[in-house]
C-alpha cells in the first residue's frame, strides 16, 4: 500500500513536499513516480526515481523546480516542488513498481501500485 501526504493550499511561488510512505514490499527494489491529474484533464507523469535512487527523471515542465527524492530507511518518496504555478494545481498521486527500466518510467500502466492522491491548490 501506498500512502500520499502534504498536499494543500499555497500562493503562486510558494513550496510544498509531497510525502509516499510505503508498506508490504522491500522499498529499495521499487522504483517511484509522481503522477498529478488536474481538473478536465488526463493524468500527467510528474518525476521518477529508480529503485536504490538512481536515475531520476522529470517532466519538463517541472524541471528545476521539483525534486524527487527517497529514503529507503523509511520507505518513503518525496517529491519537493518549490515555485509552485497555478498550473500545478492536481491531485498528486504516487506510484510504485518493481525495477523498471527507464523508458518506463513515465508510462503509469508501468506502475503496478498507486496511492490514494493528494490534493495540491496553488492560488495565483
Amino acid at each position: 500500500q501506498l500512502q500520499a501526504s502534504g498536499g494543500g493550499l499555497v500562493q503562486a511561488g510558494g513550496s510544498l513536499r509531497l510525502s509516499c510512505t510505503a508498506s508490504g514490499r522491500t522499498f529499495s527494489g521499487l522504483a517511484l513516480g509522481w503522477f498529478r491529474r488536474a481538473p478536465g484533464k488526463e493524468r500527467e507523469f510528474v518525476a521518477a526515481i529508480r529503485e536504490r535512487g538512481g536515475t531520476t527523471v522529470y517532466t519538463d515542465s517541472v524541471k528545476g523546480r521539483f525534486t524527487i527524492s527517497r529514503d529507503n530507511a523509511k520507505s518513503t518518496v518525496y517529491l519537493q516542488m518549490n515555485s509552485l504555478e497555478p498550473e500545478d494545481t492536481a491531485v498528486y498521486y504516487c506510484a510504485a513498481s518493481p525495477r523498471l527500466i527507464y523508458s518506463s518510467l513515465g508510462v503509469p500502466s508501468s506502475y503496478a501500485y498507486w496511492g490514494q492522491g493528494t490534493q495540491v491548490t496553488v492560488s495565483s
